[in-house]
């Protein structure tokens, strides 16, 4: 397969700058995958496709305001610091991005929060990319919480604001689980009302974590697809969350993955039989046609940026003809698009 066959363009007026209020007041479309029909609706009437049985599979990571502002020592130069993954926690060492990289060297230090700490460049890692060693003694997530900014893709174009710390996150998120630079954007659309509707009627709430990191942002830039090489990323699936999905495949009844990385997570747990295994550890899979899905049913995901690794998901998921013709009638309908936008249910 190769990417511009996973390429289409849009208007800048189809991303979505701000959420729905309310979240599960956003529109969804559901697609069949076997006969490439759609059908619009509001995302809270979902309820109503849900049978008793069936489990629906979240991902309870939670974002942090990842993106610091500094000033690079004796320039006074601003530096904008993504924060991406805490590599040794007792070192205080993180892998970051920076903004403009072309001025952060090795040896470059980055102040912030008025001089009060810094950080030290280590290592080159990408064009972009550093390993930074940060001068800060107490709990550093404290700090960022205060000082840090919700990491919005640039693509929504606009800075972010107070009340992006409560809707670019999921109502289930974890505070436990405080690790990523962006939401599972699919559970965007669940608000806890509707999450209690769904265990009222019969339908299993089953939970993984997966951290998601940089690769979210990125489009892919090879064409031959077979080399493009995904970020790892973290992920665990605990023995309760397994014997769920187990026991609804068992029953015939549907598995519904909320968003590409618990599509990846339970697909990088599967057990010879078919069944998911409890699992923890680092993913780098990277899926895209042709393959075959061995545990989610169902999948309800957002109209994501072209060219990406969730496009290209869903697209192996629904089929590339119907997902692009799907597409189409969104624009035409004035969906709105990206991280923001409206859902996709695909059957």
């Amino acid at each position: 397969m190769k990417l511009s066959e996973f390429k289409y363009t849009i208007t800048k007026n189809a991303v979505a700058k701000f959420p729905a209020d309310p979240r599960d007041s956003s529109k969804l479309m559901v697609l069949n995958r076997q006969t490439g029909e759609t059908e619009d609706m509001k995302f809270d009437k979902i309820l109503d496709i849900f049978q008793k049985g069936d489990v629906v599979v979240l991902n309870e990571t939670k974002v942090f305001p990842a993106r610091l502002f500094g000033t690079k020592e004796k320039t006074n130069a601003t530096i904008e610091v993504l924060l991406l993954r805490e590599l040794k926690r007792e070192d205080r060492i993180w892998d970051v991005l920076v903004e403009p990289a072309r001025k952060v060297r090795i040896g470059n230090k980055i102040y912030f929060d008025n001089g009060a700490f810094y950080c030290e460049v280590i290592d080159n890692t990408t064009s972009r990319g550093r390993t930074v060693r940060f001068s800060y003694d107490g709990n550093l997530f404290d700090v960022i919480e205060r000082i840090g900014e919700m990491p919005l893709p640039d693509y929504i174009n606009r800075k972010p604001e107070d009340h992006d710390k409560e809707t670019y996150q999921c109502v289930f998120a974890n505070d436990k689980y405080l690790s990523s630079i962006a939401p599972p954007t699919a559970g965007l659309h669940f608000s806890e009302e509707l999450i209690q509707a769904l265990e009222d009627k019969g339908v299993r709430i089953a939970k993984i974590v997966m951290n998601i990191g940089q690769g979210v942002f990125e489009k892919i830039e090879v064409e031959d697809l077979t080399k493009h090489r995904m970020y790892s990323e973290y992920f665990e699936i605990s023995r309760e969350t397994a014997e769920k999905i187990n026991i609804t495949l068992k029953s015939k009844k549907n598995v519904y993955a909320v968003g590409c990385s618990v599509v990846r997570a339970m697909e990088s747990s599967v057990l010879t039989t078919g069944a998911v295994k409890p699992n923890k550890g680092w993913t780098d899979r990277f899926i895209y046609p042709p393959y075959d899905f061995k545990i989610a049913t169902r999948f309800i995901t957002n109209f994501h940026p072209s060219e990406t690794p969730s496009f290209l998901l869903a697209a192996t998921f629904a089929g590339t003809e119907n997902l692009h013709a799907a597409y189409k009638k969104a624009m035409k309908n004035d969906y709105r698009f990206h991280a923001y936008g409206d859902a996709m249910l695909i059957i």
